[in-house]
């Protein structure tokens, strides 16, 4: 770095119910002269206490407050404080509670300096050192737990499968695990715009050595004084930029963020949210299910992104999980079996996705279950039709017929085909994984240029029986459908030897060597993954699933539009082939009730 590296640690004992010190150097070995800051918030009058660590781009210093000041307004008083964090633990609830915090600024941002390269293998590097760290402090009992959302949860997965000294519990919620599927390309289409929302307002704003920090109200100012633009330019790379450029698996730049979930072995409660239906969801689940931990549990709740995490229901979840493996005091039978392997939130009843009910989750009824997929699902095929009906019949063959719809379509300018059941005769119950199996084929359009490609994009509704879609709570408390699905027709290529495939979730590697052309006229039958839920249908309800070669509504900000999707290499017509050759179907996971 330019400017020479100072010490500024601060340490007050008197201010705060805890010992709080600011600007805690630790040293890294990982970077040549690198080192991460990190404030910690410890117990008075405790000598040695369980570590909960959280590591991460947001800034540590920055208040919850100015971070993101309408999600702060509705969080539970009992996590508000002077040193509430975005997305983090509170220290005054946890030191209260016999732990100590340590909230480190990754790499690159707030007052550590370095290279800013979020969620890669530095990122990880960096993490698994300040574990160390804290597990051997003098007032540390050795033991580290890991506790946050989003981002202080998708790194978890990767940093506990290295496995660092101490690390000995983790708890994700609502954090991806494959930066590839989950986040960055969903069946191969790049979700830009949400990467260019993040990096520029979440990520930049908090960089190391970013000039007016504390007069934009993202913590104090650099330590050692600000950088000019073209050395804070030098000193980041931007997942915007950088996933424009790269497309497969194999690249080096998503390669070198691969890791394996079996790796993990330490205890682990993962917690989904089922109204995460474009980035998290999918990654709880799957590291819930691949995590090699011998205690590993699944929480899928509902609710705001935000406002779960500090509920008096899910803090108590959180604390007696933590106490079993950080403090070996297990009062809530974590270890003993009296806990479900899994819970679930059952989605039923007519309640508004934008009630306080609603964002703060705690409206639904919840049950215990004891795996992921439920072993009693009843995989069903409904069957799409050309007259635009879902149901329980195949179609009686006949001439080979196909319906239209114009490629490149966007939030914009929403065009879909869908296709709907009859009304349900009695209460349904959908929980698990969802494929959809269609024949789509290109064409030009009069005049344009010849397809080289085709984006699917699948959308599933629910519909009550007035005929009026029952949204659900999404991410930011948004109107969400029940799920969605995509894939890139040229990455079509599944691996059934992985042992990770599976007929409800087919796997497919993304890599360069598997892209497969797609010719216009020709038929291609696609299974494409559509992300797992949970509703329960009423009878007198409908449930409905649109095919559109673009986003619709329920995405959110995060949408698909990119240079790559253009009118040279997706342009023209998407059809829909029906006929003795062209089933169509959606596979439901149906759930009868318990014996």
């Amino acid at each position: 770095m330019p400017n020479e590296i100072r010490d500024l640690l601060v340490t007050d004992k008197d201010s705060f119910p805890y010992i709080y010190e600011q600007n805690v150097t630790i040293p890294l070995t990982s970077i040549k002269g690198g080192l991460v800051r990190c404030n910690v918030y410890r117990p008075k009058n405790i000598a040695k206490v369980p570590v909960i660590v959280t590591y991460g781009p947001y800034g540590k210093d920055t208040p919850y407050g100015d971070f993101l000041a309408h999600s702060f307004e509705g969080v539970n008083l009992r996590h508000k404080s002077e040193h509430s964090g975005f997305e983090v633990p509170d220290p005054k609830f946890w030191t209260a509670e016999g732990y100590a915090i340590v909230r480190a600024d990754e790499v690159g941002i707030g007052q550590s300096p370095g290279l800013l390269d979020t969620m890669s293998k530095s990122t990880t590097d960096g993490f698994y050192e300040v574990i160390e760290w804290a597990a051997d402090q003098p007032w540390s009992n050795g033991k580290v737990g890991l506790l946050g959302i989003s981002y202080f949860a998708g790194t978890q997965w990767r940093v506990a499968a290295r496995r660092p000294r101490g690390l000995a519990c983790i708890i994700p919620y609502e954090g991806m695990a494959d930066y590839y599927r989950d986040r960055c390309r969903h069946g191969g289409i790049l979700t830009l715009p949400f990467l260019q929302f993040w990096v520029n307002r979440q990520v930049k704003s908090n960089q190391y050595g970013l000039p007016n920090r504390s007069k934009n109200q993202r913590g104090p100012d650099t330590i050692e004084g600000d950088l000019s633009q073209g050395e804070l330019d030098q000193n980041r790379r931007d997942q915007d930029v950088d996933n424009v450029n790269v497309f497969f698996r194999d690249d080096e730049y998503y390669s070198s963020r691969e890791y394996n979930l079996e790796d993990i072995e330490v205890p682990l409660l993962s917690v989904g949210n089922w109204g995460n239906i474009v980035v998290h969801l999918r990654g709880n689940v799957e590291g819930f299910v691949n995590a090699g931990s011998r205690y590993k549990f699944l929480r899928l709740i509902v609710g705001r992104h935000d406002l779960p995490f500090y509920s008096d229901r899910e803090v108590d979840i959180q604390k007696s999980f933590m106490s079993a493996f950080l403090k070996d005091n297990d009062y809530a039978g974590w270890k003993e079996g009296r806990q479900p392997k899994v819970e679930i939130t059952l989605r039923k009843g007519d309640l508004k996705f934008d009630s306080i009910e609603a964002a703060s989750g705690e409206a639904y009824t919840r049950r215990a279950e004891s795996e992921w997929p439920l072993a009693r699902t009843q995989y069903t095929k409904y069957f799409l039709s050309q007259e635009f009906s879902l149901g329980l019949e195949q179609p009686a063959a006949g001439v080979h017929e196909r319906v239209s719809y114009p490629a490149l379509t966007n939030l914009d300018n929403q065009v879909y085909h869908r296709f709907t059941t009859v009304p349900f005769t009695q209460e349904t119950e959908i929980t698990g994984h969802i494929v959809a199996h269609v024949n789509v084929s290109a064409t030009p359009s009069l005049g344009g240029t010849v397809p080289k490609d085709i984006d699917i994009f699948l959308t599933l509704r629910h519909w009550d029986a007035k005929g009026n879609e029952k949204f659900y709570t999404g991410t930011i408390g948004d109107p969400i459908p029940v799920s969605k699905g995509w894939q890139r027709v040229s990455l079509r290529k599944i691996n059934k030897e992985h042992p990770r495939h599976r007929e409800y979730l087919p796997y497919r590697d993304y890599f360069s060597t598997d892209v497969q052309p797609v010719i216009p006229g020709e038929v291609y039958a696609v299974d494409v993954e559509i992300w797992p839920t949970n509703i329960v249908v009423l009878a007198g309800e409908k449930i409905s699933v649109e095919i559109s070669a673009g986003d619709t509504q329920g995405v959110g900000i995060f949408k698909h539009e990119s240079p790559e999707r253009n009118e040279k290499t997706f342009g023209g017509v998407n059809h829909i082939h029906f006929g003795p050759n062209h089933l169509n179907y959606l596979v439901l996971p149906i759930i009868p009730e318990k014996m």
